[in-house]
């Protein structure tokens, strides 16, 4: 079963004069992981999907989507999945069959055809518009880029794995990875950091039942906020900042789409200039 919602672009005046139901209707991406199901949400910054799959020890399939308009999904685009699940998964495209265990990330480019998910993964999917045809490519967590950042002292000490992105692969505009808080630390992103020439996706996961993350968005001297919970995300327009602080230990995926590639495009926020 594919379900599919749109979130049209906000322009930040608009999003000034947003209460909580609003902020969180437009911009909180909930609902993607459901037992059977594909759920993907379309956006317009820069035609940006994510959304989930869970099998469930079934078959799905993702082929026809009918908010791009081609015979496939994958005619014009290419895929990331990250497997967010304690099983192991499958997936298969092209006539190739991939097994991805928990952190696996799995890139398909574009003219990929229908791509199919088995077993009891969870598993998370992002889309951008191609141009240009890359191989697939599994990476595991040993193949991926380790960067550690941050101190104990400011409460952010973290890892970041970088999977999808020049280090690593080459794609067309798709850059993903993820960041691992350590104990103790809960700001996932300080100081806070804006780019206008690429939207930012994040899910965060790991997380117990209970737990929340509190994360920042908005302009820097106009920040809004949302409460998030495990296996939900925020959709991060280019002229949003995008941080956290989470309660107790989580992870996040971030993934991005637009003008460039370059994961250090970054204009930094600094604390002091936060309103």
């Amino acid at each position: 079963m594919l379900n599919v919602v749109t979130r049209h672009a906000v322009h930040q005046d608009h999003a000034k004069g947003m209460d909580t139901q609003e902020l969180r209707k437009h911009f909180l991406a909930d609902g993607m992981f459901v037992e059977g199901q594909i759920n993907l949400i379309y956006t317009h910054y820069d035609r940006f999907v994510m959304g989930g799959a869970v099998p469930a020890g079934n078959t799905l399939t993702l082929d026809e989507v009918a908010e791009t308009r081609t015979p496939n999904f994958l005619d014009r685009r290419e895929l990331g999945i990250v497997n967010v699940g304690d099983e192991a998964g499958t997936v298969e495209a092209s006539g190739e069959t991939y097994t991805l265990n928990k952190g696996d990330v799995l890139y398909l480019g574009k003219g990929s055809g229908a791509v199919t998910f088995k077993g009891g993964a969870r598993f998370y999917i992002v889309s951008a518009p191609a141009h240009k045809e890359f191989p697939a490519k599994l990476i595991t967590i040993s193949e991926s880029v380790e960067v550690k950042l941050g101190a104990t002292e400011t409460s952010n000490k973290r890892t970041i794995n970088q999977f999808i992105h020049p280090l690593v692969m080459e794609s067309c505009q798709l850059v993903l990875g993820y960041t691992n808080l350590e104990d103790g630390s809960v700001w996932n992103t300080m100081p806070a950091h804006v780019h206008d020439r690429r939207m930012e996706a994040y899910l965060y996961w790991g997380m117990n039942e209970e737990a929340r993350v509190l994360h920042l968005m908005g302009e820097p001297q106009e920040t809004r906020h949302l409460f998030i919970s495990n296996e939900e995300g925020a959709i991060s327009p280019p002229w949003s900042l995008h941080a956290g602080a989470g309660i107790g230990s989580y992870t996040f995926i971030w993934a991005m789409a637009g003008d460039n590639v370059d994961y250090t495009d970054m204009d930094f926020v600094q604390p002091s200039e936060l309103k």
